[in-house]
């Protein structure tokens, strides 16, 4: 009977080795990736998502602050997890994609209400969607879709372009913002792969392609992690947010808003970041870190998560915010404090050299107690110059509109 006792104690001890030594051999999750030593036992992580939908009933719209003169309204609801957005032809359909569930929605404007349905579900990461001469264009982690016709057919089986584009395979930082330039070609950012690193040829880049996939085309390098940009209607200069890096701290790298004058500017990832910081991981003993780097225009803020960016193109709009440029920052996680969760008009300058950033909506979170309950990711601009804004933690669609105040 001993002899049994001493063999079972004997075996759960080899299973318990067996189980610490998985779990020191698991690797930590890829946010974890550039945490200091000193940061080891820190409690930050990556906010989740509300993978439910949010009645209207149940968003406190109320809490929203906005200018004198402009309203806010909840346009839209049900789309779990909605990002970047894209206008059909018509106007009157809005397409949804989304990072966490893997769907693409798209939702119909019928006037007193809107209806949502699910255009494409079960992707990897299917948050670019942009539309072009009559059809949906959808980009995931490892597949491009064209739906033609879709706003009359929306049935409409997909045409599969993904070989033509020959996708790095890497997750991290790779899901998409799409949107086609002045010049009919579709733009697509390949952010790093990770939080700080030498990152691969193929990654921290922008990319210009043919609608069909064809003469692929780097136009700038240097880029962590952008996810909105768009070009200035006046100059038509690209302008675009990149995300700073993470675990260096409350104070930054700040995010940024860059413009790129001409094509080939190099933005300083990974080894200058915001508007001079060099990366004491990735730039050690490198000499002038920040030589050749474009640095950005202004800074937004850190860990702020600038992602949709909209120059404002309509008339409904007071004549101050007439060619400005508005931005949803969805908001820190890897910050005690938390930072951004609002929507902020930019005006640049003439020249494009400088730029002056004010709050425009806000309400998102609570300072005081350090917390949020909605997360604004990007915007887009109906043909009567309102403006919508997509909350990706409630799945909901604000529309914002403006009437002069009474005198």
């Amino acid at each position: 009977m001993i002899r049994k006792s001493v063999a079972l104690a004997a075996a759960s001890m080899l299973v318990f080795a067996a189980q610490a030594a998985l779990a020191q051999d698991k690797p930590p999750p890829i946010w974890k990736q550039g945490q200091p030593e000193k940061l080891k036992d820190s409690k930050l992580a990556p906010n989740p998502g509300k993978m439910t939908e949010t009645e209207a009933a149940d968003i406190p719209l109320k809490k929203l602050k906005l200018p004198k003169g402009f309203k806010v309204e909840v346009w839209a609801t049900g789309m779990v997890g909605g990002r970047a957005m894209a206008i059909g032809d018509s106007g009157k359909k809005i397409y949804m994609g989304t990072r966490g569930i893997g769907r693409v929605y798209e939702v119909t404007d019928e006037g007193d209400k809107r209806s949502v349905r699910v255009v494409a579900d079960k992707l990897t990461q299917p948050s670019g969607v942009a539309f072009q001469g009559g059809s949906l264009y959808v980009m995931a982690i490892d597949k491009v879709l064209r739906f033609d016709g879709i706003e009359n057919k929306p049935d409409v089986a997909p045409v599969d372009l993904t070989a033509a584009f020959k996708l790095p395979p890497e997750q991290h930082h790779n899901w998409k913002y799409l949107a086609f330039g002045p010049d009919k070609k579709l733009y697509v950012p390949f952010g790093a792969p990770c939080n700080i690193c030498e990152p691969p040829k193929e990654y921290a880049q922008l990319r210009r392609y043919n609608p069909d996939g064809s003469d692929m085309e780097v136009i700038a390098t240097g880029i962590r992690n952008t996810q909105g940009f768009d070009w200035n209607p006046k100059t038509g200069e690209i302008w675009f947010t990149d995300h700073g890096r993470d675990w260096l701290g409350d104070k930054g790298p700040e995010d940024e808003l860059n413009r790129i004058d001409k094509p080939g500017n190099y933005y300083g990832y990974p080894y200058c970041h915001a508007k001079g910081v060099i990366d004491p991981d990735t730039a050690k003993g490198k000499k002038d870190a920040c030589k050749g780097v474009t640095l950005p225009v202004i800074t937004t803020g850190p860990h702020a998560a600038g992602m949709g960016v909209k120059f404002y193109t309509g008339e409904m709009f007071p004549k101050e915010y007439q060619g400005t440029m508005f931005i949803a920052r969805k908001g820190s996680w890897n910050r005690s404090k938390k930072f951004g969760y609002d929507v902020i008009n930019v005006r640049p300058s003439a020249d494009g050299k400088s730029a002056k950033l004010k709050p425009f909506m806000t309400g998102f979170m609570d300072p005081k107690k350090n917390t949020f309950w909605g997360r604004p990711a990007y915007i887009a601009q109906m043909t009567d110059g309102s403006l919508l804004v997509s909350d990706e933690q409630l799945g909901a669609i604000y529309r914002i509109s403006y009437s002069a105040p009474k005198k």
